[in-house]
């Protein structure tokens, strides 16, 4: 087991000044430490793979708050629309549609934040401002037909470099944006209050602009295993 306790306690310190959530990502780790950490108190974990998330919520206690924060496609929504909490990593009003339209079926409401490109790689995943723009204007212009989803706000991942500038001004520059979306299209909505920025690299830096939601996993549980 390769969890880490001290780490995660450090964590959680460094989160209470800015009552900020910790999402802990078990992607590729065994049962047995999500129970770990679960014994300690930690209820929100995150996974990245549909299949593997699916056969995780199965085994695992019922009150898990589960955040699937990969890139996720249409054809695989159903899969988790019974049970998962909030989706991360929003990228089309397609995706949006047919979250809504899987909630629906299990007669849920599932929160969902946006996810917009910061980064400076073009391999990394998310709408740029104008893609955002239309996404929002077309669901606030049918917003009866999206009942099952809840906008709860907006994630991204910066650029991975040491270049702590960068890194902070991307997420300044999100910070922003969400706070214009804010202000046009959730002026009076309480929901709207997610920014699932920082992950074990730069969570420290998401922190202080402005993230409610850090995504931690090696730090938590160490390297990822992807040969099991």
């Amino acid at each position: 087991m390769a969890i880490n306790i001290n780490a995660y306690n450090e964590v959680l310190s460094q989160l209470k000044p800015y009552h900020a959530k910790l999402v802990a990502v078990s992607k590729t780790k065994p049962v047995e430490d999500i129970e770990a950490y679960y014994a300690t108190g930690q209820r929100i974990f995150g996974e990245n793979y549909v299949q593997e998330l699916v056969e995780k919520q199965a085994a695992l206690p019922a009150d898990i708050e589960w955040h699937f924060i990969g890139h996720l496609q249409s054809n695989k929504v159903k899969y988790l629309a019974p049970f998962v909490h909030t989706i991360h990593a929003v990228d089309s009003l397609k995706l949006l549609q047919e979250i809504n339209k899987q909630a629906a079926k299990n007669q849920r409401v599932i929160n969902c934040l946006l996810q917009v490109h910061i980064a400076a790689e073009e391999t990394k995943f998310g709408m740029d401002e104008q893609e955002l723009q239309q996404l929002l204007t077309s669901w606030n212009s049918h917003q009866q037909d999206f009942a099952h989803v809840r906008i709860a706000g907006m994630m991204g991942m910066a650029t991975n470099t040491e270049n702590e500038t960068q890194v902070r001004q991307e997420f300044h520059q999100l910070h922003q944006l969400f706070g214009s979306v804010k202000t046009t299209f959730f002026n009076t909505q309480d929901y709207f209050r997610e920014l699932s920025i920082g992950m074990s690299a730069d969570y420290t830096i998401a922190l202080e602009e402005g993230s409610t939601m850090v995504r931690i996993g090696s730090l938590l549980f160490g390297e990822r295993n992807y040969n099991k």
